[in-house]
């Protein structure tokens, strides 16, 4: 897959293997469950076994990877009842930065509206492939604008811990069209929530925002309509 350790020491080795093998596990190269043997992925990152290991302790402390005994190590695997406990935060979490975003005004507003137009352009090319993975990018971008909002210290890594969950971080993955086109409709009402600088406003946006993300995720497959 990669060759990341070259001339580097081990604990730029480590930081490179930490990288590559958290984005493989959000981004569902690596799903939950799969197992995460050190040879193997010493080998498919090009690496040694130090740097490797010290790369999965460091994604067990994040809560990515679990070590099971007489299996080793894997990717975690979250339960319904662990998803309705991050999204309840990510409810809470999130309202409160928007509505820090909207009172301190120093969120990018311009920025907010690129990124919502990027969003709704990738509609028009749903059936290509990676439409999702760039308006998961796009809205990432966009939610971390809010999140670093007010030069809050403490809130944009709590958020990230509830934020990167590999399913969590591929919901879009789940959306119906008409799913996202509500979805991109409440990312404009609350960046005018923040243009206006109304913080009530902006909380209750991003809450019904991240309460109608729970509601689709936690939909049972066998309701899902196909994304057209």
């Amino acid at each position: 897959m990669h060759n990341l350790e070259g001339k580097w020491d081990v604990s730029q080795a480590a930081a490179r293997a930490y990288g590559a093998l958290r984005e493989d596990i959000l981004t569902g190269v690596r799903p939950a469950g799969s197992r995460l043997r050190e040879e193997q992925l010493a080998e498919d990152y090009g690496l040694s076994r130090t740097p490797v290991r010290e790369a999965l302790r460091r994604l067990q402390a994040d809560g990515l990877v679990q070590v099971v005994p007489n299996r080793g190590a894997e990717v975690v695997s979250l339960s319904a009842e662990d998803f309705e406990e991050i999204f309840g935060l990510r409810s809470v979490l999130e309202s409160y930065a928007a509505r820090n975003a909207a009172l301190r005004g120093d969120v990018d507003v311009a920025r907010l509206r690129e990124l919502c137009d990027a969003m709704e352009r990738q509609l028009e090319r749903l059936d290509q492939d990676g439409a999702h993975e760039e308006i998961t990018r796009l809205n990432m971008e966009f939610h971390q604008a809010i999140h670093q909002a007010g030069g809050r210290r403490l809130l944009p890594d709590l958020l990230s811990r509830v934020i990167e969950v590999p399913l969590v971080r591929r919901t879009f993955h789940r959306y119906t069209t008409a799913e996202l086109h509500r979805s991109f409709t409440q990312h404009r009402e609350l960046t005018e929530a923040i243009a206006a600088g109304d913080g009530d406003w902006a909380h209750a946006v991003m809450q019904s925002h991240v309460l109608a993300a729970r509601a689709t995720l936690l939909r049972p497959d066998q309701e899902e309509e196909e994304t057209q």
